[in-house]
C-alpha cells in the first residue's frame, strides 16, 4: 500500500475517533442539543469539520464565555414610570353612547351599532335599548337583534347557574357569588319589562339569601348595596331595608352601607331615619365622595 493512502486512511480513522469522542462527550455532558449535527458534519467533512467546531469553541471561550455584569441593570417595576400624555384630540371627539345615538346621522349610527356588536355589549344594554326608537329602521333592527340575543343569553345563564346554586353542593356558593355580580350588571340597567324585571330581582334576592345563609363572609359591601337597590327599585322596601341592616352590621365603615340606607329612607319618606343616617355618616371615619355629597344636596 502506498504511503499517501496509508496517511489518508489514518486521517479518516483519527477523524472518526474525534467525531465519536465529540458525540460521547455531548451525550454525557448534555450541553449541546444539536450535537448530532456536529457529529454528522465531522464524518462527512473529515479534518475540516473538526477544525471548524474547534475554532468555534475557541472563539466562544475567548470572547463570549465571561458572565454578564448585571449590577447596573434594574429590573424593579417600581422604578419605571410610563408617562402617557393626554390624547386631547381623541377626548374632544368622545361622547357618551346615549348622546351618540341621539345626534349621529344614519350612516354613522349604523357604523356605531356594528362596532358595538363586535364587543361585549352586556354593560351597554340600556344604551342599545334607546336605539330601538331610532327613526332609522335598520339601526332599530340592529338594536332589537342585539338586545334580544343578550337577554336570551342572560335568561339561559341565570337559569343554569341558579339550578346549581339551589342544589347547594360543593362550590355552589362560588356560583352564587358570580351570579350576583352577573345579574346586577344587567338588572341595574332596567332593560326588561316590569314583570320580568321583578321576576329576576326575586331570583337575585333568592341567590343573595342562599349565599348569606351559607357563607356570609362572601357577601361584599357592594353585594349588599346591589341587593338593596334592586329591591328598592321594585318597591320592596322591607326587604331592601333587610339588606341595608345586614350591610350596617357587617360593613359599618363602608360608604356603600350609608348610601343604600340614604336612598332607601328617602324613597320611603322616612325623614327621621334619613337624617339619623346622615348624622352617623358625619360622625364616622368614612370618606365621602363627590357623588355622595351631591346625593345629600339633592335629598336635603
Amino acid at each position: 500500500m502506498r504511503t499517501d493512502m496509508k496517511v489518508f486512511i489514518l486521517i479518516l480513522i483519527v477523524n472518526v475517533i474525534v467525531a465519536v469522542i465529540y458525540l460521547i462527550s455531548n451525550i454525557i455532558m448534555k450541553k449541546n442539543k444539536n450535537y448530532m449535527v456536529g457529529f454528522i458534519v465531522m464524518l462527512v467533512c473529515p479534518v475540516l469539520g473538526p477544525i471548524f467546531y474547534l475554532c468555534a469553541y475557541v472563539v466562544y471561550k475567548v470572547f463570549f464565555s465571561e458572565p454578564v455584569d448585571l449590577d447596573d441593570v434594574i429590573f424593579s417595576k417600581e422604578r419605571a414610570k410610563a408617562i402617557v400624555g393626554a390624547m386631547e384630540e381623541q377626548e374632544r371627539n368622545m361622547v357618551s353612547l346615549e348622546e351618540a345615538i341621539e345626534i349621529t346621522n344614519e350612516k354613522d349610527l349604523r357604523f356605531l351599532m356594528m362596532n358595538i356588536v363586535r364587543g361585549d355589549i352586556q354593560n351597554f344594554l340600556y344604551s342599545i335599548s334607546l336605539a330601538l326608537n331610532s327613526e332609522d329602521t335598520e339601526t332599530a333592527h340592529y338594536a332589537a337583534a342585539m338586545l334580544q340575543e343578550a337577554l336570551n343569553r342572560f335568561r339561559v345563564y341565570v337559569e343554569k347557574h341558579r339550578t346549581i346554586v339551589l342544589k347547594q353542593e360543593e362550590n355552589s356558593m362560588v356560583y352564587a357569588e358570580v351570579l350576583i355580580d352577573y345579574m346586577n350588571r344587567v338588572l341595574e340597567q332596567k332593560v326588561f319589562t316590569d314583570m320580568e324585571q321583578r321576576h329576576y330581582v326575586e331570583i337575585f334576592d333568592e341567590i343573595g339569601e342562599i349565599l348569606f345563609a351559607n357563607q356570609p363572609e362572601k357577601v361584599s359591601s357592594t353585594h349588599y348595596e346591589a341587593l338593596s337597590m334592586r329591591l328598592l327599585e321594585i318597591n320592596e322596601y322591607d326587604r331592601s331595608e333587610k339588606w341595608c341592616k345586614r350591610a350596617a352590621s357587617y360593613y359599618p365603615n363602608a360608604l356603600a352601607t350609608y348610601t343604600c340606607q340614604l336612598k332607601l329612607y328617602f324613597s320611603c319618606g322616612e325623614r327621621e331615619k334619613f337624617f339619623s343616617v346622615v348624622e352617623e355618616l358625619k360622625n364616622s371615619s368614612v370618606v365621602v365622595d363627590s357623588e355622595t355629597l351631591e346625593l345629600l344636596r339633592v335629598f336635603r
